[in-house]
């Protein structure tokens, strides 16, 4: 495409401002892999089915295989790069590892961007919730390795170790 129909878009991203051009066709997946450099979003189904690809969009989980760059302009947007850092220490990522709620990894920055707002409004209800209701907030990410018990178990150990802390 010609630089005429590229659009110019300003994304902040992990608290990072930057404007970069892009075809008004670029998913926002793309972007911020091969644009910012952000190896967690992945991509596993590139239709929306998966979750692998979950990011914040100003706070909320979004699908970045789904969405269009373009339509982030000026909107705040978080990877999981952002979640605890190089050292991993959100406690949702701590408990994944002690819960065994990863095999290969490739789905795990999805579910944990998906489950990090659940996990705080469990946390700031200061509620332990059942089991079936962790699985309907995980049901829009697949994961073909664990068969999901290391991963309900640690979203119970995340909120749990939360809970006794505020006690």
């Amino acid at each position: 495409m010609s630089e005429q129909s590229k659009m110019d878009v300003t994304l902040t991203v992990n608290g990072n401002t930057r404007t970069v051009s892009v075809e008004p066709r670029h998913l926002l997946a793309d972007v911020l892999r091969h644009e910012f450099n952000l190896s967690g979003v992945h991509i596993g189904c590139a239709h929306g089915a998966c979750g692998c690809c979950t990011v914040h969009l100003d706070g909320t989980p979004r699908l970045s295989c789904l969405t269009f760059a373009v339509q982030c302009d000026g909107r705040d947007i978080k990877t999981v790069e952002s979640l605890g850092g190089i050292d991993a220490t959100h406690i949702l990522q701590q408990a994944f590892k002690s819960e065994h709620g990863l095999q290969c990894g490739y789905c795990t920055p999805g579910f944990l961007m998906t489950l990090a707002p659940y996990v705080s409004k469990q946390i700031e209800l200061g509620e332990m919730p059942e089991e079936a209701d962790i699985r309907e907030a995980m049901s829009g990410n697949i994961c073909r390795c664990t068969g999901y018990h290391g991963i309900v178990a640690a979203v119970k150990k995340a909120i749990s170790s939360q809970l006794t802390e505020r006690a």
